[in-house]
């Protein structure tokens, strides 16, 4: 038994932490902000979609917060909070609340005291008035379980859905008109270039050590993706360059944009991918262009990078009106 296990173990291949989060955003999961009060008696809230139910005698809910948030010390010293599920139409309030840059998050959004005097979102799909049940340290997170002492759920109104990366509704919205013909492949690539040359001007101004790394071994990786059965795995492997440059941008809001618009973009890859020779898609003109963008991350010029993502999506377009998908 010994000897299988370590067998096993050897077998394994090593765990990507990048791979784990993409595996769970396949689940779609609701939107909440979740409110309590600190110790100053002021509102503090943060967007969350790891929200579950429990139990039902007693009412039991749960979610969790990163050990490095900032809102930690308030919640865990709080007696309760309050979870507000939000609507299709709240994203916006789902962005703000999920950003690092905002200080008062709750100005200007209209909110009410609940159980306990923890502020309430208005307008939500339902509110939960929670008292703190218990708290569970777990890996990087902790568990926080409230027991429901009220909640409403008036408004009728499709909740906000968060799925791979975006948020559904406007992922969905796009696919819609990707399939009745309103989103042309030109649009598509011009909408992209101007995305990512705005990404990459701030990735030049944010971007970390750690994430110009992950950039130069995934560059790395797809130079060995050379041969013919590998221009499907290459093609995707291009996509998840921008989402790089996406990550090392650090603005949420951007991100979410981006990863509708790579969803879009890969079903067209793909379906190239499956009807083109290789001579084709193969397009190693643009190989220099992605390690330019890299190299001029590193050394924080903007304009460098920008003039090198327009070239880039200008050798795509005319790549594309060769292809004859853009007149």
């Amino acid at each position: 038994m010994t000897t299988t296990l370590q067998a096993l173990q050897t077998d394994t291949p090593p765990f990507d932490a990048g791979e784990f989060r993409r595996a769970l955003g396949t689940f779609p999961t609701g939107v909440a902000i979740i409110t309590t009060r600190g110790p100053d008696g002021k509102p503090v809230g943060l967007t969350c979609n790891s929200f579950s139910s429990v139990s039902l005698d007693p009412p039991l809910v749960l979610w969790s917060l990163r050990n490095a948030s900032k809102s930690m010390d308030a919640f865990q010293g709080a007696n309760g909070f309050a979870i507000n599920v939000l609507a299709e139409d709240q994203s916006k309030l789902s962005a703000r609340f999920a950003s690092g840059s905002i200080v008062d998050k709750f100005e200007g959004v209209g909110h009410s005291d609940g159980f306990g005097g923890v502020p309430l979102i208005d307008d939500c799909v339902a509110r939960f008035h929670c008292t703190t049940f218990a708290q569970h340290a777990a890996g990087d997170h902790v568990i926080f379980i409230g027991k429901v002492e009220r909640f409403e759920h008036g408004r009728e109104q499709d909740p906000l859905v968060f799925y791979k990366g975006a948020y559904m509704m406007l992922a969905q919205s796009l696919r819609e008109l990707a399939a009745q013909g309103r989103v042309s492949v030109k649009s598509l690539i011009e909408a992209r270039a101007g995305v990512y040359e705005l990404l990459l001007r701030l990735a030049c101004e944010r971007g970390e050590a750690i994430d110009f790394e992950a950039m130069e071994k995934h560059l790395a990786d797809m130079d060995a993706q050379t041969e013919r059965g590998d221009m499907a795995a290459r093609a995707l492997a291009a996509l998840e360059y921008f989402s790089l440059i996406t990550k090392a941008a650090h603005n949420d809001v951007l991100a979410l944009v981006a990863q509708t618009l790579a969803t879009l973009m890969h079903h067209s890859v793909m379906a190239q991918a499956n009807a083109m020779p290789y001579a084709a898609m193969h397009q190693p003109e643009l190989t220099p262009l992605r390690r330019q963008m890299l190299s001029c991350m590193r050394a924080r010029d903007a304009e460098g990078a920008a003039a090198a993502v327009r070239a880039y999506f200008g050798h795509v377009e005319h790549f594309q009106r060769q292809a004859g998908t853009v007149s």
